[in-house]
């Protein structure tokens, strides 16, 4: 019974501290999801994840840095989460999950021109494909059988490189897709996986912040909030 009550008093403690102290949530630069405007980090994931805290009574910092450091962030550091994180079978058991930030498609794309053409996956093997390292359509096409691949720090260096014809394709969250083509010469080759987004936390992460965090995202939903926000920055919503 003191074991219990002393697990019990230490946990209340931990989250105490973690509240005083405040949680880290990493993300990369992924317009429009998560994205520097001057010296503000803005974005349709960036919202909702400013209104999830706040409505969770969680202190909180959001830092934005490249993937693969937000990534290993959340999976070292005590108190810490990345977002926007695609949920798959090998990093379920890896992280703490507080979602749906969206449900979305990844498609492989390509320039518009490019004569790039694939009915499928098979078929688009022969492509270079470029990616983000520890992004996890690195792994989703590592799964399927890519071998091509072009890795870069973020996200803007695949995209420059596709449009300069450096690569033949790249994976793209399929809602962003819907926007960015009306800005850039570009084309929807195939799928390539169906995934929910979400905000993804150290594995030691406080269970009872993570239950607040997960009420106020899902209330957000219910209450249309994610829609609204989806609209705002040109998205199709993920119903």
């Amino acid at each position: 019974m003191k074991r219990l009550l002393l697990v019990t008093l230490l946990s209340i403690s931990a989250s105490t501290q973690a509240i005083a102290a405040g949680v880290i949530l990493a993300t990369e630069e992924y317009p429009p999801f998560s994205y520097r405007d001057g010296k503000a980090i803005k974005g349709a994931s960036v919202e909702q994840v400013e209104k999830v805290m706040k409505d969770a009574g969680i202190d909180y910092q959001i830092a934005m840095m490249p993937w693969a450091r937000a990534y290993n962030l959340a999976q070292t550091t005590p108190m810490s989460c990345v977002f926007t994180t695609a949920h798959s079978e090998t990093r379920d058991p890896m992280f703490k999950w507080v979602e749906p930030l969206l449900v979305d498609r990844n498609i492989l794309i390509t320039r518009s021109g490019s004569g790039v053409t694939a009915k499928n996956l098979e078929e688009a093997r022969q492509y270079t494909v470029g990616t983000q390292r520890e992004d996890y359509t690195e792994v989703t096409l590592k799964e399927n059988g890519f071998t091509k691949l072009d890795v870069a720090t973020d996200f803007n260096a695949t995209l420059r490189k596709l449009l300069n014809g450096r690569i033949d394709m790249m994976p793209i969250s399929e809602i962003y897709f819907t926007k960015l083509k009306t800005e850039q010469p570009l084309e929807k080759v195939t799928v390539l996986s169906t995934q929910p987004m979400g905000i993804a936390c150290e594995k030691n992460f406080p269970s009872d912040l993570l239950a607040k965090m997960q009420a106020a995202l899902d209330k957000l939903i219910a209450d249309g909030t994610q829609k609204t926000i989806f609209t705002r920055y040109g998205l199709n919503s993920a119903d």
